[in-house]
């Protein structure tokens, strides 16, 4: 719909070049007095009131007094519809456009026609609503219309960029409503554990912004903390059964709403009274067959019937085989299922007889095609990748891995059955959470114009903090994660010895297997001033080492998606990363011969090939020191927002609703 009404600012193109012809020797001469008219700009609403001034160029004088001005603003208004339409949805985001557009000076008269034009468009909604005016106001317009047609299309050679811009903008607000119920274990800030809290608290948020109307059911755990506790709204309670379990269980619905996002936490301390959302399968199992059926039986009690249930990784991956099997007959069960998996490796598998008799579902599911695996187990994700719509996963080079013996987790044979539904979309980050010119735990904050002056800044701070030496000439290697073998440790632990030159320090932080939490420890020990292994998470100094790094590791044996790298490319610190998942889709190796690419990648999981894309990350540092800065700039500027997901999510409840 943005182009369709982007066209009818390019049809009058052509006059815009001959217009200018006329009036350029009435605005040479008067041209002290043009400017006024420019710093008038932020005091005018509305899109024909600059145009009226702009074309009686010597009364322009006389006229410039604002009581004027207002007078044939209704007047002007429905000639002006059309284009206000389309950009009344992206009118907070359209200023950077305004500027961009801005730059081309292609004549001094039409720089100062066309500037006026601009600033009615940003504040184009107030129009749109008065616009109910008769046809008989148009026809003052037409008494000047023999100017207004030379003078209206003065944008039109700065419309080029305009078509992307609304539709980067105004696509959420011309896709029909949906409602959509994210289902998962859990979200932060009530309870996170890994990339899967990020997610469903980004998502949601940025669907609203979406057209979209979303609830986020999770289970209440002790765990969450009391501030959000104490907001929370009864919402009501019932009993549902369970399985053949033979009694009826506890169902409380507790509300929260959070811009724009309703939050409905599942309440039953039997069970999730414990500290820890997640603590054996022999707990978690029953904690989450429960939690699945009184998920769709809250929304059959809220009387809220979703067009799409969005589910999330095992523990939510029972919600479509509940849905096409014992609700099918409820008001729930008109639905349509979307599941994602984040992480293929987590599963959720048991015997048979336990999950059967926690779920009560029939025969038939247990079936080799659906929930059975092996002789005797069954597999909760398997079971919900078969029932499920749609599936997602994460990037689009991990959706075509996870088909594979090497990535499949033994559900490859599975997957590439149900391919057909299965498709990837890249993560993204929350600029409100993750953003360098705002951020409250950095020492100094920059943007893209300034990282070059104030990032050696946090390197120095972050060298403090940690008892490094303190040199802004280092090079800082920094590493935020989860220390396990599914993140390339092995290979980080084999060449540190030939890393630590001298000239270069490196950052850990995280937490996890033992025998990697003593090997930092022990290197910390062994290169004081130079290593720094920080045993914990700490979401503030995670910040701190964004900012202050000059590189991020991120040698992962298999990566879903992955946010650090996306993480440290926001913030002016370049990923070092195999190319594996999320991690090829989002970095792009540099060339040295024409500076192209935004990280530094290698292919196979060899330790060699790590220190041999570290050394040439060095390389560049040290002795092309211009064409880094240049991959940082490029970094920041690249839009890595959760808004082109949010579309790509949206697209997809599209395609499984067309209804509307």
């Amino acid at each position: 719909m943005a182009q369709k009404k982007a066209n009818p600012a390019k049809k009058p193109a052509a006059p815009a070049k001959a217009a200018p012809e006329k009036p350029v020797p009435q605005q040479e001469t008067p041209a002290p007095k043009a400017e006024p008219v420019l710093k008038e700009e932020p005091a005018v609403q509305e899109p024909a009131a600059p145009k009226a001034a702009a074309k009686k160029k010597a009364p322009a004088q006389k006229a410039a007094p604002a009581p004027k001005e207002e007078a044939p603003k209704k007047k002007a208004a429905p000639k002006a519809k059309a284009q206000v339409a389309p950009e009344a949805a992206a009118a907070p985001e359209e200023k950077p456009a305004a500027r961009k557009k801005a730059a081309p000076k292609k004549k001094a008269p039409a720089k100062k026609a066309a500037a006026p034009a601009q600033t009615p468009a940003l504040e184009a909604p107030k129009p749109v609503e008065e616009v109910p005016a008769p046809a008989e106001e148009t026809k003052p317009v037409a008494e000047t219309a023999p100017v207004v047609q030379a003078q209206e299309p003065a944008p039109a050679p700065q419309e080029p960029e305009q078509p992307k811009e609304e539709e980067t903008m105004s696509y959420a607000y011309d896709t029909p409503r949906r409602s959509v119920a994210f289902i998962g274990s859990e979200c932060h800030p009530f309870v996170k554990t890994g990339g899967l809290g990020d997610v469903m608290y980004a998502l949601p948020r940025q669907l609203v912004a979406q057209n979209c109307d979303v609830r986020v059911i999770l289970p209440r755990y002790a765990c969450i903390p009391q501030q959000y506790q104490d907001k929370m709204v009864y919402r009501g309670e019932f009993y549902m059964d369970l399985g053949f379990t033979g009694r009826d269980y506890y169902v409380g619905i507790m509300e929260y709403v959070w811009d724009g996002v309703v939050y409905d936490f599942i309440d039953n301390q039997e069970f999730f009274s414990s500290g820890n959302p997640y603590l054996n399968l022999v707990d978690d199992i029953p904690k989450y067959c429960f939690f699945s059926k009184a998920a769709l039986a809250a929304l059959n009690y809220m009387n809220w019937i979703p067009d799409v249930i969005h589910c999330h990784d095992w523990q939510a991956a029972l919600v479509p085989v509940y849905l096409k099997t014992m609700f099918q007959d409820s008001p729930v069960g008109r639905a349509k299922t979307v599941l994602t998996i984040h992480n293929l490796r987590f599963q959720g598998i048991y015997n048979i007889p336990t999950i059967q008799y926690w779920t009560g579902l029939p025969d038939e599911v247990f079936s080799m095609g659906a929930l059975k695996q092996g002789y005797e187990d069954a597999n909760m994700l398997k079971g919900g990748l078969a029932y499920a719509d749609r599936i997602t996963t994460v990037s689009h080079t991990y959706a075509q891995e996870i088909q594979t013996p090497e990535y499949g987790e033994k559900l490859e044979d599975h997957l590439r059955y149900h391919n057909y539904k299965l498709r990837g979309i890249v993560n993204g980050i929350d600029y409100g959470m993750w953003n360098p010119a705002t951020d409250p735990a950095l020492a100094v904050n920059y943007d893209i114009t300034n990282v070059l002056d104030h990032k050696w800044q946090n390197k120095m701070a972050l060298q403090s903090e940690l008892g490094l030496v303190q040199d802004g000439g280092k090079f800082v290697i920094g590493l935020i994660s989860r220390l396990t073998n599914q993140k390339g440790l092995d290979l980080v632990n084999a060449i540190v010895p030939q890393i630590m030159d001298g000239n270069t320090q490196v950052v850990v932080l995280g937490t996890g297997d033992k025998i990697y939490e003593d090997t930092f420890r022990y290197y910390e020990n062994a290169y004081k001033g130079m290593f720094s292994a920080c045993i914990q998470y700490d979401e503030g100094r995670a910040h701190r080492i964004y900012a202050g790094a000059d590189a991020l590791l991120v040698p992962s044996r298999f990566e879903p998606c992955g946010l650090t790298q996306l993480n440290a490319m926001h913030y002016g610190t370049l990923p070092i990363v195999r190319e594996t998942g999320g991690l090829k889709d989002t970095v792009e190796p540099y060339n040295t011969f024409n500076g192209e690419g935004n990280g530094f990648t290698f292919d196979r999981y060899d330790a060699g090939l790590l220190l041999d894309a570290i050394n040439r990350a060095k390389t560049e540092y040290f002795l092309n020191r211009y064409h880094w800065d240049e991959v940082v700039q490029r970094d920041m500027a690249k839009d890595v927002s959760w808004e082109n997901s949010a579309r790509q999510y949206k697209d997809l409840y599209l395609e499984l609703t067309p209804w509307g």
